[in-house]
Formats: structure tokens, sequence, C-alpha cells
């Protein structure tokens, strides 16, 4: 006679939906609240239109605070089904979803013409929002580890460029400081070589001797080498990650709430509490 599993209690199911996308009505969560994301974003890029928010404000309003109100619940019952809430509350989700959440309930403290224009930037952070939708990009993962294991070399590669921007800058200032050209102090010489090094070209400033002209010329060509370097690290990187790493799913261990176990893994690999089995 087969076992029966046994039954789990309501927090082991809410947090079945809530943290894993493996399972139907997980995946419907998902679908949910990703639609509820973009709506709100779409609604916060509206409020800055003028006319829009002229015409519209009642309707934007009321809709902020809707969606506000299934964040905030969103936001209570991640951290009432899992074992160790300060794991989720001060982990990079955890954050962003507080930012994207708190600016709305500030409405109620900030009162008074003198913080009118601080609850209006306070309210931008609902752009947060934005980054929850990296919660359902499943390589997202994969370029947070290579940009951390390859830090190390573009932290020197960032120090190179700067360098380089100061010599050039300083160079360009000794040759074109006495034409009028713009280059009136070595840090503009230098704001002109990391415009320039990075092939931006603004054009406020711009070489007029022959000399001048020859080195801006070498220094454009030279951006477009370096422009392709840190792409050139991370992609090294990612490709390393990609051939060594194994088949992963989306469950969270209910008790730290880490990501990318095994697909055949009974424990978590961190705190080797049992996962749920779904």
């Amino acid at each position: 006679m087969p076992l029966e599993k046994p039954k789990r209690n309501w927090k082991a199911k809410l947090h079945e939906i809530i943290y894993e996308a493996d399972t139907p009505t997980g995946k419907l969560f998902d679908v949910l609240l990703l639609i509820t994301i973009i709506a709100s974003i779409i609604l916060v890029m509206l409020e800055s239109v003028g006319s829009i928010d002229s015409k519209y404000h009642t309707f934007l309003y009321v809709s902020e605070w809707v969606i506000t109100i299934l964040f905030s619940l969103e936001y209570i019952t991640r951290i009432i089904t899992v074992k160790k809430p300060s794991k989720y509350i001060f982990s990079f989700y955890g954050i962003i979803d507080f930012l994207s959440t708190i600016p709305m309930y500030l409405s109620f403290i900030l009162v008074g013409s003198q913080s009118l224009v601080a609850l209006r930037a306070l309210r931008l952070l609902r752009v947060f929002r934005i980054l929850k939708l990296t919660r359902y990009i499943g390589e997202s993962t994969n370029l947070v580890r290579a940009l951390k294991l390859s830090r190390a070399r573009i932290a020197v590669f960032i120090s190179f460029v700067i360098i380089l921007c100061v010599i050039l800058g300083t160079i360009m200032y000794l040759v074109e400081s006495e034409q009028g050209s713009g280059f009136t102090s070595i840090p503009r010489s230098v704001y002109w070589a990391i415009v320039t090094l990075t092939t931006v070209g603004y054009g406020d400033i711009a070489p007029h001797t022959p000399l001048g002209q020859l080195i801006a010329s070498a220094i454009m060509i030279l951006g477009y080498g370096i422009i392709i370097i840190p792409t050139g690290i991370i992609t090294s990187e990612m490709t390393r990650i990609n051939r060594h790493d194994i088949q992963t799913n989306t469950e969270s261990c209910p008790n730290c709430s880490v990501y990318n176990h095994r697909d055949d893994a009974e424990f978590c690999h961190r705190c080797g509490h049992k996962l749920n089995d779904v």
C-alpha cells in the first residue's frame, strides 16, 4: 500500500505559489505579478506626462493605490511564508520590493507645501518596480555571477581607462589651451577625453590645431577597441559558468530563500533545510 505524503500547512502551500514557478499555481502567480508590475511602470510614466495626468489624475491615483496595496500584500506574504524573514527583507529582491511599495505610504507622512518637492521625488522610487522584473529573467542570475567573478578584472580595466583619460586630457590641455578651443583646464580636458574615448562625442569641445586633431583621431580609434573589452571579460565568464552549470529549477528554500537548486535536490544547498515536494 503506497505511503501517503504528509499534508503541508498553509504556509508551505503559499510559499510554493509565491516563490516557485515550476507549478501551475506558481506560474499563474508569476504571470499575474508580471502583468501588475508592467502596468504599474506604465502608470508611473503616464503620470509624468502633464496633459495625461491633468485629464486622468483620479484614475491614475486610484489605480496606483490599488497596485500599491497588491504589492504590499505580496511583500507581507513573502515575509510570513519564510522561516527567517530577515533573509528576505535584507535580500536584493526584498529591498527592491520594499522600495517599490513604500513611496505611496510616505504621502501620509510628508505633508505640507515645503515637502511637496521631496514627496514627488520619493514617489519616483516606484520606478524600482522595474527591477522586480529581474526575478523572471533566468539569465540574470548567471549575469550577476559573471559580474561578481570578473569584478577584479573589470576594476583593473576601469583604473587603466581613468589613468589613460587623465594622461590624454593633460596632453590635450598642453596642446590646445592657448587656442581658445575650450580646453581651459585639465579637468575639462579630461572630461573631453572621456567623452571622446567612449565615442559619445558631444561636440561641445573640439581641438583646433592639427596636432590636437591627430591626437583626437587616435583617441577615437582607441575608443572602439576599449569599449569591447568589458564585454569580452563578462562574456567569457558567462560562457565558463554555462559550461559548468547544472540544470536548476526555480524552487526556493522555505528557510533561507536561496534559489538555484538542482532538479533532483531534496535539501537546500546552503542551509540543508528540507525543500518542498514539487
